[in-house]
């Protein structure tokens, strides 16, 4: 079986938004991340009353595959109940970097329209794990 197509990883997103805790904001996001090596990890939104110690549902699907040793992503699906996509948070994007500078994202709403970028679209002149090196001259 080849890797999911953009729909399949964009259906497989919407299930995650199914499980999302959001109480306070009422705003579900649902991610699907593509590794490497095939496997897909799925997150969703989870809020807390301390607003700052809520999670997207980017980090909790990358944050899954990292504990369970996957490092390389492929593909990310996100999706949210607004007609139009939202793109990533600030945060979200800094932590894809970290692992998957050129990673495709893939967008959609409830409107079906699909949109992709890849990351080092949304986040240019990023910091990265190379920036902590000493530069060699």
């Amino acid at each position: 079986m080849g890797s999911p197509t953009d729909e399949e990883l964009i259906r497989t997103a919407f299930r995650a938004l199914r499980n999302s805790y959001s109480p306070y904001s009422k705003f579900r996001v649902g991610a699907a991340l593509l590794t490497s090596s095939g496997s897909v990890f799925c997150g969703t939104n989870v809020e807390n009353a301390s607003y700052g110690l809520s999670m997207c549902a980017e980090r909790v699907a990358v944050f899954k595959a990292v504990s369970e040793g996957h490092t390389s992503f492929v593909k990310m699906a996100v999706v949210s109940e607004t007609k139009n996509p939202v793109y990533p948070c600030g945060a979200c994007r800094q932590v894809l970097y970290e692992f998957s500078p050129g990673i495709e994202l893939v967008f959609s709403g409830k409107g079906g329209e699909i949109f992709v970028r890849r990351l080092n679209e949304l986040l240019p002149e990023a910091f990265g794990p190379g920036d902590l090196l000493p530069s060699r001259s």
